[in-house]
């Protein structure tokens, strides 16, 4: 054992939190304490971030009508999900996919515009800025997981219209709506895996050794 290692009941807690994890869509509403959520943010904000660049942006949405619209796109790409679907989109229909409506607190995050600039750790993968940003997000869920908040990440939405409902500029992109707040409880396994839509593979099937497939 490390000498840095944490005790083992913290490391319990870290493990324990990150297995359950999961991408909610039922909210109870309520509300996010105003100094909950700026702890939340600043966990996310700790994030690991190629050349030190945050490309993360979070905008907070708190008018009805700019949440109302964000549904409203949301819908939209639900609906032209399951048209891409064929023979499943009666299927995904049924599915809840958001809670843009219900939750206590919704947030859009984007990445930043200008960040051709940023060149150290891009040259040849610059959707590195686009794995920052996961760990931003990811931070934050973990973070609200453990304060006993959920929190569900929705990816479905015209990325342009949504930048256009809120003002960004030219070259940024948003790519996460956030859901979070209070839930009467959390799902026992992924929503997907629970409502027969998917199964999750086991690790062993995804790790190699010296070679793709070996």
């Amino acid at each position: 054992m490390s000498e840095h290692a944490y005790s083992a009941a913290e490391r319990a807690a870290i493990y324990r939190v990150i297995a359950e994890r999961r991408d909610m869509r039922h909210f109870s509403g309520g509300q996010v304490a105003p100094e909950l959520l700026a702890k939340l943010l600043e966990a996310a904000h700790q994030a690991p971030s190629v050349g030190l660049m945050q490309p993360w942006r979070f905008i907070r949405i708190t008018q009805a009508q700019t949440r109302e619209a964000i549904a409203g796109l949301v819908e939209q790409e639900r609906v032209r999900t399951a048209e891409a679907l064929n023979e499943r989109s009666e299927e995904f229909m049924r599915l809840k996919v958001e809670g843009v409506r219900d939750c206590a607190e919704l947030l859009v995050v984007g990445l930043m515009d200008q960040r051709e600039a940023h060149i150290f750790g891009r040259r040849t993968l610059p959707e590195m800025d686009l794995a920052s940003l996961a760990c931003a997000i990811q931070n934050m869920w973990l973070a609200a997981r453990s304060e006993g908040l959920g929190m569900g990440w929705v990816s479905l939405f015209d990325p342009f219209a949504l930048g256009k409902l809120l003002d960004m500029p030219a070259g940024s992109k948003p790519l996460a709506v956030l859901c979070l707040g209070p839930v009467h409880a959390f799902y026992q396994q992924p929503m997907l895996q629970e409502q027969g839509w998917a199964q999750p593979r086991e690790l062993s099937e995804l790790l190699f050794e010296n070679r793709w497939g070996a």
